[in-house]
């Protein structure tokens, strides 16, 4: 790794230190003057799953592994560097700001006076708010239209709200006054700890994602909230994504207080990373799920087949929308087939065994574990393989599991190119499945676009430090160019691709 200081006397870089709270773990990374990743530190946190398939985090957990990245990033940095400055210049004292990106839906409640959680957070991925989303309908019902008209989003527990109200209702709150307690997504809890309890505050693309935020009015909403039980006074402030949120040393990890300059949920990040600032660019991120963004504009734009409005991020008094569709699970789907059938030994094996599959074998994997996200919006759906023959085998379902990646992908695309009436020819791509060459050649080719893929995969952390660096006037908007890319070409031809969609929305209807 090149040097990342200059020789005696000469002046030390300047660091930008990025968090990427994800759901899988805890990233710390360090980005220099150029935008350049220098160093990148992860801790996993524990997958709390139960027999009826919660899933749960411990929020304490994930502050403490927030703190230990840090130290671990900033360790990494100094034993790697090549040549170190005679006088007192460490990276440490060399970081001037940090960002943060992390989970969206998932939520958190705590005790504000002690700092702990009322119960583990309800990871995004859970469903369990059903029972309550049911029961507001059946009270409610306009409730569906309402939560769509005002805030853009599809009634669903996959929102942070029915969380909120699950919590709530089952965490043994009722000695607390509404005035004891906060409640949010995790960037509010981090910020909380962070600033040693004196901030609570989030930003506006992870409020938007919570069912309780009015995205015409960008307020909380009295109706939302007493829709789903919420005093709106347990919620955090909402800024812009550039706001100056706090200061921190994450508890004397550095020599002195920085400014928290950036916070915006992971997907919102990753699309300010990939430059999509102006209507009509694209970008889809490949986690554990997934999320597919297109720049809408100033002002939202109602989807009419099941898409989310949503708010990308706001700078300063500058909002800016998104249709977004959501899926839960993309990348989690290989893991599903090293962890649970063991067909692989590592993710890295899937897009060789794919590739080496029976191209002509029909089966497919509708990965709906959890119910469906956009655009089907079913959570009581479940997954299938199906269009299996006796010639089917490891390789095949392998292969039918990275397919339903891109082709859930393409859903979402598909119904983009109609809501929004817009020609979309490149989707600008990020996280780690990205690497995957059979899967990013697919994605091309079932999609009918090209495919772009970006040099480095943490466009998360890449997005949250971009924003806080030009916020603390490191870096220019030149940041963007920080990194090269690799374009994939659709080499199918039409019908071909269209027997397989064809196949696909079979499959989907059977699980429905």
């Amino acid at each position: 790794m090149r040097q990342h200081f200059q020789l005696g006397g000469g002046k030390a870089l300047k660091y930008i230190l990025s968090i990427d709270q994800s759901t899988s773990g805890t990233k710390a990374m360090l980005f220099d003057e150029k935008g350049s990743l220098i160093a990148r530190a992860d801790t996993p946190h524990e997958q709390i799953i139960t027999k009826e398939g919660w899933v749960s985090h411990d929020g304490e957990e994930i502050y403490r592994n927030t703190l230990a990245s840090v130290q671990k990033v900033i360790e990494k940095a100094e034993a790697e560097k090549a040549v170190v400055s005679t006088g007192s210049t460490t990276v440490a004292n060399s970081i001037i700001a940090c960002g943060i990106s992390n989970q969206r839906e998932t939520a958190i409640a705590w005790d504000k006076t002690t700092g702990k959680p009322i119960n583990h957070a309800v990871v995004w991925q859970c469903n369990r708010g059903q029972a309550i989303c049911d029961e507001i309908i059946a009270q409610n019902k306009e409730a569906e239209k309402i939560v769509q008209e005002k805030t853009g989003l599809p009634f669903s527990p996959y929102f942070s709200a029915a969380k909120i109200a699950w919590l709530l209702r089952n965490s043994g709150v009722s000695k607390y006054l509404d005035k004891d307690l906060h409640a949010g997504t995790i960037d509010s809890w981090l910020l909380f700890k962070l600033s040693g309890g004196k901030v609570f505050a989030t930003d506006f693309s992870n409020a938007s994602r919570t069912q309780l935020l009015n995205i015409n009015t960008l307020q909380w909403d009295d109706e939302l909230c007493a829709l789903f039980g919420v005093n709106k006074n347990m919620l955090p402030d909402v800024r812009a994504s550039n706001s100056l949120f706090a200061e921190t040393d994450f508890e004397g990890t550095l020599p002195k207080p920085i400014p928290i300059h950036a916070m915006m949920g992971d997907s919102h990040a990753a699309f300010y990373a990939q430059g999509c600032h102006t209507k009509g660019l694209i970008k889809a991120t490949y986690g554990t799920g997934s999320s597919v963004m297109l720049n809408i504009g100033d002002k939202p734009l109602s989807s009419k087949q099941g898409l989310a409005t949503s708010i990308g991020y706001a700078i300063d008094d500058t909002v800016n929308y998104v249709l977004e569709g959501n899926i839960n699970y993309t990348g989690s789907v290989i893991k599903w087939l090293v962890d649970d059938l063991h067909l692989l030994s590592s993710s890295k094996e899937a897009r060789t065994l794919a590739a080496s599959a029976n191209q002509n074998d029909g089966t497919i994997l509708v990965p709906a574990f959890s119910g469906l996200g956009a655009p089907y919006w079913n959570s009581e759906a479940r997954a299938i393989f199906c269009g299996m023959g006796r010639s089917t085998g490891r390789a095949e379902l392998v292969k039918a599991g990275e397919e339903s990646i891109a082709y859930q992908i393409t859903d979402i695309i598909n119904i983009m190119r109609e809501d929004a009436a817009c020609i979309i020819e490149e989707i600008r791509v990020d996280g780690g499945p990205t690497n995957d060459a059979y899967l990013m050649q697919f994605q091309s080719d079932i999609a009918d676009c090209r495919i772009s893929v970006p040099s480095i995969e943490e466009l998360s952390g890449a997005g949250a430090a971009f924003m806080a660096g030009i916020s603390a006037g490191l870096y220019s908007k030149t940041v963007f160019d920080a990194f090269k890319r690799k374009i994939w070409k659709p080499e199918m031809d039409k019908a071909k691709r269209e027997a397989k969609l064809k196949a696909w929305q079979d499959a989907v209807r059977r699980c429905l």
